[in-house]
């Protein structure tokens, strides 16, 4: 019989093993580009199964609200208001300037006065 206690020494004396962002999402679409079996791909990549599961169903949670936040009406409305902010932003830098003028030139005429 082989003594385990050694071995679950090591493992629990081992630090974790941390992922960056992106190789998260790269595995991640391993598994949603592919449709290979999730643990297909955590064995390939030598990571645990369900540590690489956890991982796509996070995608596909935050993905599926994502689509579902907005109806096609909604999404119409939201091109139509960011279209209108951009046009009322361009209204609003001319009449900055506008202003600018009209105050620069009410300046000019009021020194003119004086003299």
């Amino acid at each position: 019989m082989v003594d385990t206690s050694k071995e679950r020494m090591f493992i629990m004396g081992s630090k974790r093993r941390e992922f960056t962002p992106e190789y998260k999402d790269e595995a991640v679409k391993l598994v949603i580009n592919t449709g290979r079996p999730t643990a297909v791909v955590a064995r390939e990549l030598g990571i645990v199964e369900q540590t690489l599961g956890n991982w796509v169903k996070a995608y596909r949670t935050q993905h599926e609200a994502g689509d579902e936040a907005l109806t096609e009406a909604e999404r119409a409305e939201l091109v139509r208001l960011r279209k209108e902010v951009a046009e009322l932003k361009m209204d609003r830098a001319f009449l900055k300037k506008a202003s600018l003028f009209f105050a620069q030139e009410a300046s000019d005429t009021n020194g003119k006065r004086s003299n």
